[in-house]
């Protein structure tokens, strides 16, 4: 089936069903999602209004002034007005057989001016029965098409996909999510945040479904803060310094909180880092989550819970590699980045098996992940057999790797942690989980009082007490 036949028996669809019934409002990259209910044929029984206000004056007449037009205010504001009057004019006459909606988009799209990341927002407030309260499923857009008309083609077939999962998929949020691409690719346009809001979602975790972006395909990182909420990432790292934690966090331990505190401490020592302007965000890859190929949400949301103790966010990404994900956060942001991490880590950074894709090799990848204002934050590691403390300092690698890691070293890209408490360097996450899962006693003196708390009073991590 084609890409044109499958939207437009989308929209078809829903032209042909009357039972349902809205308006468009879409501002910037043109009417595009509206123009595909136009062309499927019998818009008129889908279509109450279309409008796009793209002068400022008049869309600020319409829905207020903003100092952001392109941000998940504004489009909220869409929602809000167009909505409340299309139940104001209209439920009396249609709204005991009619399921109300709302589609709005707010978008900077590629133009003669415009040629940096181009991006939007777009959501959807909408029914579920006749006379319901509504729902709403809002989400953040970047668009990757060099082609101004491609991305208006792109933004239309995403349109399309939201309306008709909103209206017919409503029950399943993980539908939604898998179906928003259909006939595109992340390569063309990625969905990095998305939000359902409203009683259709009543049983629905929005960290779940940040998951799912990435495990599905629509981006390649999802964030959300402390207390849950997805946020975009670019509202939260614009600008700012950022410090990066990556691990599995099966459970958080004292190691967790040591790395962190003393890299910290580090960090705000740099020449361009401004304290009150560092982020501090936990990261974990797919490969972190899942276990034989299969990611466990539950044991996913058991993990966050853990991480919302220490009042970070926390990102979900598909960057294997360093390198890429120093170029994700460099997109954000100019400001000094650091990257923390244990020996082992450091260690595997410089075996050259993992760069084999890359026709540079490892030079080709420290270049990318070093060309800005990146440093790598490193913590000891005492080997079990020796007994020997391992540090930035004294690691070995291979030989002909030596003077390229000396430089790294002596130019304090690569910088040790100091002052580190001993004791902590034989806590290993995949001890503490063994034994918290036997039930026998012991663990919890190796993880912080409110994690090993929180685990008892809710038996995460499979806990038995």
């Amino acid at each position: 089936m084609s890409e044109s036949t499958d939207t437009h028996q989308k929209a078809l669809q829903i032209n042909l069903d009357p039972g349902k019934y809205g308006v468009f409002a879409e501002i910037g990259a043109g009417q595009e999602v509206a123009r595909w209910f136009f062309r499927a044929g019998g818009a008129s029984g889908t279509i109450a209004k279309s409008i796009s206000a793209y002068d400022m004056t008049v869309s600020d007449a319409i829905y207020g002034s903003t100092d952001r037009y392109v941000s998940q205010k504004r489009l909220a504001a869409m929602l809000d007005h167009e909505y409340g009057l299309l139940v104001e004019r209209l439920a009396e006459k249609r709204g005991s057989t009619t399921r109300f909606f709302a589609f709005a988009d707010t978008v900077a799209a590629r133009s003669y001016s415009r040629r940096e990341e181009t991006h939007g927002w777009m959501g959807i407030r909408f029914q579920t029965h006749p006379g319901a309260e509504p729902s709403d499923i809002l989400m953040h857009v970047i668009m990757w098409d060099r082609d101004n008309l491609q991305q208006q083609e792109a933004l239309g077939i995403l349109g399309v996909n939201l309306v008709h999962g909103a209206l017919y998929d409503f029950e399943s949020a993980e539908s939604v999510i898998k179906d928003l691409l259909d006939n595109l690719t992340i390569e063309r346009i990625e969905v990095d945040m998305i939000e359902f809001r409203g009683p259709a979602f009543v049983g629905v975790d929005n960290r779940i479904l940040a998951l799912q972006l990435v495990e599905k395909g629509l981006t390649n990182a999802a964030m959300f803060r402390p207390d849950g909420r997805i946020v975009q990432p670019g509202d939260l790292l614009y600008k700012k310094c950022v410090l990066v934690e990556r691990g599995s966090f099966r459970p958080v331990t004292n190691v967790t909180v040591d790395m962190i505190r003393h890299a910290q401490a580090q960090f705000i020592q740099e020449p361009n880092v401004n304290s009150a302007d560092v982020v501090v965000l936990m990261e974990m890859t797919l490969k972190n989550l899942s276990s034989e190929g299969k990611i466990n949400h539950q044991d996913f949301l058991d993990r966050v819970d853990l991480l919302r103790t220490l009042g970070h966010p926390v990102l979900i990404s598909n960057y294997g590699e360093f390198h890429r994900l120093a170029s994700y956060l460099f997109r954000f942001t100019k400001c000094p980045i650091g990257l923390v991490m244990g020996i082992p880590t450091l260690k595997e950074l410089f075996e050259e098996k993992y760069y084999a894709d890359l026709s540079g090799g490892i030079l080709e990848s420290f270049g990318r992940m070093f060309k800005n204002e990146l440093k790598l934050y490193v913590y000891p590691y005492r080997d079990p057999r020796s007994s020997a403390v391992i540090t930035a300092g004294n690691l070995r690698v291979a030989p002909h790797l030596r003077h390229l890691y000396m430089y790294l070293v002596e130019n304090h890209f690569i910088q040790g942690m100091r002052d580190v408490s001993e004791a902590s360097m034989d806590v290993f996450s995949r001890d503490v989980l063994k034994v918290l899962q036997s039930g026998e006693p012991g663990w919890e003196d190796k993880v912080p009082p409110q994690v090993a708390q929180l685990i008892k009073e809710r038996k995460l991590l499979g806990f038995k007490g």
